[in-house]
């Protein structure tokens, strides 16, 4: 049996499983796994071969550029101006300073609280109806949201609707020392203490939502750093130089907390497919 195959199936037993749950709406489905695991060309795959099977990615409703930037400057400045604790011993210069070095992270897309995820909830709601839905597409050559213009269009209702993203299901992570150079930015752990209260805010509400979630289980994070790399090398169509690996090297380390916190089953998920290095099916197990 394909690789392919297996998740399928295990998909189309997911979806039966939801719809005979309750038959008036569309199932939804979510699916996790680290960047490069291969869960947006499974859930593409799947909605090509099954009719009104609708799919969209986390990595399509990211805030915008102005959004992320508008956000930063808000975050910054509460923490600026009003010193709450652990900093409030801080003087205010001090927590400028701070803040200074940790805009570039709440800038950054990728970690959770830089989705859209109101924009995600009225996606899902609209394709459960018969209306046309512009399902949003983001540009990672432009760090920003595509032209709505070339977003394509899916006629609804769904039969049943699939969201994947790398964080999907994850649970606040540990806050432990610094594990690497973009965290030493986060000089006061702001960027950090806004990703667990996402995770166990708005994006824990969000995933409640799911009948169903499946995680795609890397074998490390140091997998996902090559699975990374080739997803990269594959999309400029030539090798990296060493200063594109130096970059991409900085940029997972955003994800590196969450991923690492992940995978060692920190994370609300109803199936866990195993991988090897090679992204085949190695067991697929269900969490009880």
């Amino acid at each position: 049996m394909s690789n392919t195959t297996s998740i399928s199936e295990l998909m189309d037993k997911l979806i039966a499983q939801a719809r005979a749950a309750h038959p008036a709406q569309a199932p939804l489905i979510g699916v996790g796994g680290a960047q490069g695991s291969g869960k947006t060309t499974l859930c593409r795959a799947y909605a090509a071969a099954h009719a009104k099977v609708a799919h969209f990615s986390l990595d399509d409703v990211y805030l915008t550029r102005a959004e992320r930037e508008q956000r930063a400057l808000i975050h910054a400045q509460l923490v600026i101006d009003h010193g709450e604790q652990p900093h409030s011993r801080l003087s205010r210069d001090e927590r400028a300073d701070g803040m200074a070095r940790t805009r570039p992270l709440l800038l950054t897309r990728g970690p959770p609280g830089t989705h859209d995820l109101t924009l995600a909830k009225g996606l899902i709601a609209r394709l459960q109806t018969d209306r046309t839905t512009p399902l949003p597409r983001f540009d990672k050559r432009t760090d920003d949201r595509a032209p709505d213009f070339e977003w394509p269009v899916f006629e609804g209702p769904a039969g049943a609707i699939l969201v994947d993203g790398w964080c999907m299901g994850a649970l606040p992570p540990s806050d432990t020392p610094p594990l690497n150079e973009i965290e030493d930015d986060d000089v006061l752990g702001q960027w950090r203490a806004l990703i667990r209260a996402e995770l166990d805010g708005h994006y824990a509400v969000f995933f409640d939502t799911f009948d169903h979630i499946i995680y795609l289980q890397a074998p490390s994070f140091d997998v996902v750093r090559r699975w990374r790399g080739q997803q990269e090398e594959e999309l400029l169509g030539r090798p990296m130089t060493v200063e594109e690996q130096a970059k991409l090297d900085r940029f997972i380390q955003h994800y590196e907390r969450v991923t690492r916190s992940m995978l060692a089953g920190n994370l609300r998920a109803d199936w866990i497919v195993r991988l090897d290095e090679d992204r085949n099916v190695i067991g697929i197990e269900e969490r009880k």
